[in-house]
């Protein structure tokens, strides 16, 4: 009974040691699975700022373009109104 008492002993005490390994396994694979979903968040934050950036500067671009354009149109209208006014033609 002794012999067969310390064998079954052994062998829960081996089952808790693969449950343990395997345990310690799988946390380790959803610790990396973590920091990989972390390490992804963290660039698509940062290339979603980058294009935010790209957006405010073309919106600048085009506010900057249209007042020019707005520029130049009225520009032509008074020449237009001069070369009429000096008897030409258009």
């Amino acid at each position: 009974m002794d012999a067969g008492t310390t064998l079954l002993g052994s062998l829960v005490a081996c089952a808790g040691v693969l449950g343990a390994a395997v345990v310690a396994y799988l946390g380790k694979r959803g610790e990396n699975a973590l920091n990989g979903f972390s390490s992804l968040t963290d660039k698509l934050q940062s290339e979603r700022d980058r294009l935010e950036r790209q957006l405010a500067e073309r919106d600048s671009r085009i506010v900057e373009l249209s007042t020019l354009h707005a520029a130049d149109q009225s520009e032509i209208a008074r020449l237009r109104l001069d070369v009429h006014r000096l008897g030409g033609a258009p």
